[in-house]
């Protein structure tokens, strides 16, 4: 499961492994406290970020562009989709909204990569097949 929380609530142990995936530190908040990764990378470039917080861009567009971003670089996020995989991976954001943020954006994005990756297969069986000699 994946899920996402304000990095100023309490850490539970529900949350798995925990990840700040905000581009900038939260104010007021030392790092020794925040008992989780950090994975600058997997945020919005300072610019849609930016545009987002002055109202440049609403929360449409600014879904839509984080997810092309997303697109261009899985390196950024592809170490999340692996944590996400083995257990529960929740994801930490720094603002004030809790609907409309881009952790929000990137859980759906990873929870969209994961049903299209589908669960693992199993190798086909060759068990009543003769093998040449």
């Amino acid at each position: 499961m994946i899920g996402c929380k304000r990095v100023y609530d309490p850490p539970e142990a529900a949350d798995g492994q925990r990840v700040l995936v905000d581009r900038l530190w939260p104010r007021n908040l030392r790092k020794a406290q925040l008992q989780a990764l950090w994975m600058q990378e997997a945020a919005p470039t300072t610019a849609l970020r930016q545009a987002f917080h002055k109202g440049e861009v609403g929360f449409a567009g600014f879904t839509q562009r984080y997810r092309e971003q997303l697109a261009a670089h899985p390196e950024h996020w592809w170490p999340l989709l692996g944590m996400a995989g083995k257990g529960d991976l929740t994801l930490l954001y720094a603002g004030k909204d809790r609907l409309h943020n881009n952790a929000v954006v990137l859980a759906q994005w990873l929870e969209d990569e994961l049903d299209r990756q589908g669960p693992p297969s199993s190798p086909v069986c060759y068990a009543n097949e003769v093998v040449p000699t």
